[in-house]
């Protein structure tokens, strides 16, 4: 009986900004390219989703009994909806305190279901320009409902939790906004990615997880390292 080819995994979990990370250029298709024959990488985005949701939902989306083998890396992606003003956005408004709390608590779920914290990368949500988010607010019939000096203590409250959990953190809040940059490039609406934004999320996450999945072998055996003669004795050899 042959045994099955298992594929490790990386989950990209979080919002809308992960949900349409595989659209063309965006930064998960990008580190699913990457990792080709190496990993899958499956998008577990969720649009619109605050941080009180996806702990919630997260036991649904990773079994305690396969994670700890299959699971390579776990993105945790934020905020971008928990820092909507509450008097103006209440669904989706989480408080400061809670969303930290949140993302503890989704560590130690993870942590419960075998992927240690050297595996998880949480990220912070990327800054806001508040005019050109408004004008789509405006288009929608409502108010401004967020502002960007407040996404920043929600990515401070994130580069904290990280800590706090022991797992690394990428915090485009601040790499955004570097050295005075005009990190509104980054950005196609005010708060979605641009092209640009998809390109530097995906080049910085590669950085963190490259040395935790460089090592993975390549599955199956490379097109000219099959012997042609006896491809079963190449093809169908334990990895």
């Amino acid at each position: 009986m042959m045994s099955k080819l298992c594929w490790p995994q990386v989950i990209l979990f979080g919002d809308s900004i992960t949900q349409f990370s595989f659209q063309p250029c965006g930064w998960g298709g990008d580190i699913a390219d990457k990792l080709a024959r190496k990993c899958d990488v499956v998008n577990r985005g969720l649009s619109g989703y605050n941080s009180r949701w996806a702990k919630i939902v997260l036991p649904r989306l990773i079994s305690r009994q396969n994670a700890a083998d299959n699971i390579a890396a776990v993105t945790v992606f934020f905020g971008a909806n928990d820092c909507a003003l509450e008097d103006k956005n209440p669904q989706q408004h989480v408080p400061l305190h809670e969303y930290s709390e949140n993302l503890k608590e989704i560590s130690r779920f993870l942590t419960s279901a075998g992927v240690s914290p050297d595996r998880v990368i949480f990220i912070t949500p990327p800054p806001v320009h508040e005019p050109a988010w408004d004008k789509g607010c405006v288009l929608k019939g409502c108010c401004l409902d967020r502002h960007n000096s407040v996404v920043g203590q929600y990515a401070q409250a994130c580069v904290q939790a990280g800590t706090e959990c022991s797992s690394d953190v990428l915090d485009l809040w601040t790499l955004m906004q570097e050295d005075g940059q005009d990190y509104t490039v980054y950005l196609s609406d005010g708060l979605h990615l641009s092209a640009k934004g998809n390109q530097f999320v995906a080049q910085h996450l590669w950085t963190l997880l490259e040395r935790r999945l460089a090592d993975l072998p390549f599955i199956l055996p490379y097109w000219r390292d099959v012997d042609a003669k006896n491809p079963e004795s190449s093809l169908l050899c334990e990895q």
